[in-house]
Parts: structure tokens; C-alpha cells; sequence
């Protein structure tokens, strides 16, 4: 399909290959002191590209050619549309442009796809409709009208738009054969009474805009959908970034999805189902069935969470295959049509805290972009979770509004307060094996009129450290303990806790992890124990292969099975594999799957109802450090480095407390005669390390905020 290049015909975008160690910056720079506007971002500015220079970024999240949503020709106006002279003094850019000068800087610069958002915005325009007067922000000048996917698919303004043909010459139909005339309507989810969803979170609502929640599910906008990855590509991108690829599972929120596409295609899975395993009235009702109907029938106007019955289990996972299936389809168009222009795109997806329904869309990444679902000063477990949960893949980490610090933090750093706070919380991640990208105009929800800046003097000097120590940091550990994350034992528990929750409230939630099963309450007792780990995720095998193998588990000293209920027969062999190679378990909670009682009767499991069973002799002891985050990374040439990060924060004081004389004794199978230390702000130093039966022994002379010990020979 055709799409413009005029403005920037000869800005051709690099080939990019995946790197093993990715620093991100969180790229939206929306306004401070004005609401965070969806989807099309604000204007991008050579001064931008400088300060992410300065940052040390290898590539950007969220940065540029959001606007989609709204309609195809302003998305190809956001590539190549008119920059006035006036703002040309200030540095302004095409998004083109800013990718190509991104480009210059060794940046790889995505573009967003927010999958879920269909928009319709006030307008006003001039008397013979050909200039906007204003958009979305009114103040009564000209004519006043809409402007959205609806006047896109209409033709409505042919003196503002190109026409609709120009991309679709055959136009497109829907799923029962009838033509498409309002994309806005046709593709959006629906409640049980047949109304619009709306994307609330995106909603301001003090303005007159609406955002309807698109649905995946529904063809005709997954045809939108690949011809606004086409003309991304040929605007030069490096990579593209899928927002919100949830849809329409993440519509539990709002009681479900009940569009004909979700309806006939749940039916269609019922039927797929063998008939014994279906309740008798369900298998009666097949015949005409409809969802919807059926719980109005039953006295219910939404799916509801808390009573789960036969249907709305099967419901979900019908959505959970749904989900995997439309984005390895799009993922897979976008890497065709890259390679029919002779170019490569890198993949990246924004996988919220890592929940199950995603595991597949990891198979299909070569980044992850997980949007947290609650910021917290200091989440080791979950760190350690997601780093686990990209299986190898590089993961960029972002902070969110909701539910969390972000507020309390955003309003303290404007202050001049809260330095050491946002310095540790970059250097957790880094510490525990993924990358904090730098908040750089971060999204502040939909109520709060600000955008989150990070300090720039204190972002670069956390940016400089971590890219000149490179070397030091790795996507594999030495960690000798594991703990297991079963992708089936959590999905039901996640998709109807987690994802039918609205968490919009910006309020100061700070101790609540927002994250309700048992996996974390393990992990999270692990790390307040300073234990290093590594989570090993065993898939589903059926919407991702399951590759559990007890060779791969073997480097590990003890495997944590915490309440994993639904171990698939593969599964269940590696961990007993494991067991009989001399490996230990400990089973926290319960067990499942076919034949797992045997891990339980195995001579070398311990058994346990509380998340602190853990190995009676930890890896890892440090004396005089209250409170610190622990990761052996294995560093370039498989050099062990210790990672420390101090969480030690005063908060009458605002700031870390420095931990002196900080010893160290490490269990790690190899000689290390050295620890040369590196931290930020001092030259390197080394100490010696004594070994003995206990393990290998040195002291750091202090901890400030991050110290890395690489172990030598």
C-alpha cells in the first residue's frame, strides 16, 4: 500500500542487530505542566536527540509516530508534514527526521502502535475545511466538528486527509462480508449491551475527547493496524513498538469483550472443545450460543472476577489464545514487509509486569519494553522476575503512574528531593539484570497535568557509569538458586485478579505490590534475604513451546517450585531429572501435573507452606549492609561480578546511608584470588578474598548507592 516519503525521500534507516546490553530512555517527552495527550506525541526537537546522547541511549521507547489512532494520513503528517520556519529556530523535526538524527548518534529510534486506542478529537477548522484551527485543546475559532477514524473512513474533510482508498483501494470488509464505513465503530470492544468500550486510561476527563478500546480480535483493525506498520517503515524506523498487545483480553476490566468477532469466535472454541468436558447445559445451548445472552439469561451483566465458573475460565483462555495468534500475525507481517523494502525492524513489546498471557509475545520480541504495573523505590523480586521472564532478551523497564511512587516521586524530584531514591531505583535494575530506561517526559496518567523529567545532571552520571562498566554487566548469571514460574499455574490467578482491576488511582500506593500470587511473595522473601536467583519459566506448551530440560536445570544448587499447580508431564520429568543428578527442591505450597507426586515423595525435596522456604546456607552473606539487592552476573569473558545495590534510605534525611566495611562471603565454584571493585564516583581498587570452607571472603570499604565487585582469578 502506498504511503508518503515526500519530505524526507532520502532518509533511509540503518540495519540494526539486537544488542546484549540495551540502555533505554523513556522517549514520550510530554509536556510538563499539561496533561499527557494520546496517541500523537508532541513535536520532536534536535535538543531531544542531544539529551539522549548525553544519556549514552542505544535506542528510545515510546519516541515518535504514535498518531495512528487518530488516522492514517496524520500519522504519515507526523512523518513527513510541514515544519514552519518559526519552529525550525527551536530545533524542531519530522519524526523522519528525528529518527534519522537519532541514526547519527548510534540511537535506535522505534516507533509506538498503541494497539487499543481508536480516537475521535474535537476540532475547529477554517470556513472552506481545509486548516485545522485547533485540535483536541479548543478555543472557538472556525467551524466546529470532529476529527478521528470516523472522518477518515467517510472521506469527510477530502481538503484535509487523503482519501481512505488511497490505502485500502478495496476498502475492507468486516468478518460477516459488510463493508467498512466507521472504523471507530466497527473495530472497538463492546460491553454486554452492545456500547462502545472506552480506553479510559487514556482519557482525560476534562476534555471532550473519546478514545473507544480497539479490539484485535476483530480483523478489520488488524488490517489498520499492518498499514500503520507500513508506513512506519518507510519512514525509517529501526524498530516498532506494540502498546497495549492485550487486546482484548485486558477488556476483563471492564467486564469483557462481547463484539461479534469475541462472540463467534468463543462459540467456535466451545465447540473445538471435547463435549464431556463441557457442562451439560452449556453443550445443550451450543447450537445458537452467545455469551452475552447467556449471562443476561443468568441475572449477570459482566464476567464476574471473584465467582469463576466453567465459562468465564474458558472465556479467558480463549482470549489467552487469541492474544498469542494476533500478534505473532502482525509480528511476522511486520518483518515481511521490512524485508520486501530491503530492511530488517526490531521488535519490541510493552509486556506490563510480565504477565502470562504474554509469554508467547516473548517468542516473538527481540526486546522487551514492560510498562511496570506499580513503581516501587526498590522491587528486587520482580526485577529479578522479569529479567527471568525475557528468557535472554534484553528487557527496558518503565516506570508507570498508577498505583505507585511515581507521584509521590515526580513531585519530590521538582523539589530538589528524592535524588537517591530515583538513583537507586536505575541502579536496581541495572544491578539485577535488565535496564531502568531514563523517564524523559514520562507518561503521568490521564488526570495529572504533568510529565515525569528526570533530573539531567543526576541521568547522566547513573547513563555514563553503566555504559563505561559495559563489560560488566550480562543477561546470564551465577546464581545457584532458581525459582520456577509456571506461565499455566498463574494464568487464571493473573488474568482475573490482576487485569480486572482498575488502577487508575495515581494516589501514593507505596507498599503494595500490586502483584497478588505466590511466586513473588517467594521471590520478594529471597531477595529481603539478600539471596541471588534466577527464575526459570516454564511455558505452557501450547501457545509456547515447552522447552523444560533437566540438563538446563543442573547448573542450579536448589529449584524453588513455588505453588505450581499445573507442571505440564515435560516439566514434571526435567525437575525429577534434576533431582536424580543431585539437585535439590524445595516445593513452597503445592505441586501439579501429571505424575508430579513423585517430586514430592523425592528423597531431595523439602516441602513448605511459607514463601521463606528457602536454602538453609544462602550463596551469598554480607555483614554490614542492612539492606542491599544481590546479583552475580556473568560479565564479559564469563568473568563473575558481584552487583550490590544500597537500599539503606534515610528518609528524614533524604538519602542513602553509606554502609562501611561491607564483607562479603560468596559460595562460587571457580578460584578468586581478587575483587576489584568499581562504583560510582571512585576509581576502581582492589581487595584480596580470602577462600575457605565457607566460600570466598573480601570486604568493599563502602557501599554508597552501587558497587560491582568483579572476581578475579
Amino acid at each position: 500500500m502506498p504511503s508518503a516519503r515526500a519530505a524526507g525521500e532520502g532518509l533511509i534507516a540503518m540495519t540494526v542487530e539486537p544488542r546484549d546490553i540495551q540502555r533505554g530512555v523513556y522517549a514520550q517527552a510530554w509536556l510538563p505542566r499539561s496533561h499527557c495527550y494520546h496517541p500523537s506525541l508532541p513535536p520532536r526537537r534536535l535538543k531531544m536527540v542531544e539529551d539522549f546522547a548525553a544519556y549514552r541511549a542505544t535506542m528510545l521507547t515510546w519516541p515518535s509516530l504514535g498518531g495512528g489512532g487518530i488516522s492514517l494520513p496524520y500519522l504519515e503528517q507526523e512523518a513527513d508534514g510541514e515544519v514552519p520556519p518559526r519552529y525550525r529556530q527551536y530545533g524542531f523535526l519530522t519524526d523522519r527526521e528525528f529518527v534519522a538524527a537519532c541514526h547519527e548518534k548510534g540511537i535506535a529510534a522505534f516507533s509506538v502502535i498503541f494497539c487499543m486506542q481508536g480516537w475521535e478529537f474535537p476540532a475547529e477548522l477554517s470556513e472552506d475545511e481545509d486548516e485545522v484551527l485547533a485540535l483536541n485543546e479548543l478555543r472557538g475559532a472556525g467551524k466546529r466538528t470532529w476529527l478521528g477514524l470516523r472522518e477518515f473512513t467517510q472521506d469527510t474533510y477530502p481538503k484535509l486527509w487523503k482519501p481512505f482508498a488511497d490505502y485500502f483501494p478495496d476498502g475492507l470488509r468486516n468478518s460477516a462480508g459488510e463493508r467498512v464505513t466507521d472504523l471507530w465503530q466497527e473495530c472497538c470492544s463492546r460491553d454486554i449491551h452492545g456500547n462502545p468500550i472506552h480506553a479510559h486510561w487514556v482519557e482525560c476527563p476534562d476534555r471532550e475527547h473519546e478514545c473507544h478500546y480497539m479490539d484485535l480480535n476483530n480483523p478489520v483493525w488488524r488490517e489498520y493496524v499492518k498499514a500503520i506498520i507500513r508506513i512506519q517503515i518507510d519512514a525509517g524506523v529501526d524498530g516498532i513498538q506494540f502498546d497495549e498487545p492485550s487486546s482484548p483480553l485486558s477488556a476483563l476490566q471492564y467486564g469483557g469483550c462481547f463484539c461479534r468477532d469475541c462472540m463467534t469466535g468463543f462459540t467456535g472454541y466451545l465447540r473445538g472443545l471435547p463435549a464431556e468436558d463441557l457442562p451439560d447445559d452449556v453443550r445443550a445451548a451450543l447450537g445458537d450460543f452467545h455469551y452475552g445472552r447467556w449471562l443476561l439469561a443468568h441475572g449477570t451483566e459482566r464476567i464476574d472476577p471473584h465467582h469463576l465458573d466453567f465459562l468465564s475460565r474458558a472465556y479467558a483462555r480463549y482470549l489467552q489464545g487469541r492474544t498469542a495468534v494476533n500478534f505473532a500475525e502482525l509480528a511476522r507481517y511486520a518483518r515481511e514487509y521490512a524485508a520486501s523494502q530491503g530492511r530488517t525492524v526490531l521488535l519490541s513489546s510493552n509486556l506490563y509486569d510480565g504477565l502470562p498471557c504474554f509469554d508467547p509475545l516473548v517468542a516473538e520480541l527481540d526486546v522487551l519494553v514492560p510498562e511496570q504495573r506499580t513503581t516501587l523505590y526498590q522491587q528486587p523480586g520482580w526485577m529479578r522476575y522479569i529479567a527471568g521472564f525475557g528468557g535472554g532478551k534484553p528487557v527496558v523497564v518503565n516506570v508507570n503512574p498508577y498505583g505507585g511512587i511515581l507521584p509521590e516521586l515526580a513531585a519530590e524530584v521538582s523539589h530538589g528531593r528524592g535524588i537517591d531514591r530515583y538513583r537507586t531505583m536505575l541502579y536496581e535494575a541495572a544491578a539485577l539484570g535488565v535496564n531502568m530506561s531514563v523517564p524523559y517526559g514520562a507518561w503521568m496518567g490521564s488526570i495529572i497535568e504533568d510529565a515525569f523529567y528526570a533530573p539531567h545532571e543526576v541521568s547522566v552520571e547513573i547513563q555514563d557509569f553503566l555504559a563505561d562498566h559495559e563489560a560488566l554487566f550480562g543477561r546470564v548469571s551465577y546464581n545457584d538458586t532458581a525459582v520456577a514460574y509456571s506461565t499455566d499455574s498463574y494464568f487464571m490467578d493473573i488474568t482475573y485478579r490482576d487485569m480486572t482491576v482498575d488502577d487508575r488511582d495515581t494516589g501514593n500506593h507505596g507498599e503494595g505490590s500490586g502483584r497478588s500470587v505466590g511466586f513473588f511473595a517467594v521471590a520478594d522473601a529471597l531477595a529481603e534475604r539478600k539471596q541471588p536467583f534466577d527464575v526459570v519459566v516454564f511455558h505452557d506448551g501450547v501457545w509456547r513451546d515447552d522447552d523444560a530440560d533437566a540438563a538446563a536445570l543442573a547448573r542450579y544448587r536448589r529449584l524453588i517450585l513455588p505453588w505450581c499447580d499445573r507442571l505440564t508431564a515435560r516439566q514434571v520429568e526435567a525437575v525429577l531429572g534434576y533431582l536424580d543428578g543431585g539437585g535439590s527442591v524445595t516445593v513452597v505450597g503445592s505441586v501439579g501435573g501429571p505424575g508430579a507426586e513423585a517430586i514430592s515423595a523425592h528423597p531431595r525435596t523439602v516441602t513448605g507452606e511459607h514463601p521463606d522456604t528457602a536454602d538453609e546456607t544462602p550463596q551469598v552473606r554480607l555483614e554490614g549492609a542492612p539492606a542491599a539487592g544481590v546479583n552475580i552476573q556473568r560479565a564479559a569473558g564469563d568473568r563473575p561480578a558481584l552487583h550490590l545495590v544500597n537500599y539503606d534510605h534515610d528518609v528524614a534525611a533524604d538519602a542513602l546511608v553509606t554502609a562501611s566495611d561491607v564483607t562479603v562471603t560468596l559460595r562460587l565454584d571457580r578460584p578468586v584470588r581478587t575483587a576489584r571493585v568499581h562504583a560510582p564516583g571512585t576509581e576502581p581498587y582492589d581487595v584480596a578474598v580470602t577462600s575457605g570452607p565457607d566460600g570466598h571472603r573480601f570486604t568493599l570499604h563502602h557501599l554508597a548507592s552501587y558497587a560491582i565487585a568483579e572476581l578475579l582469578p
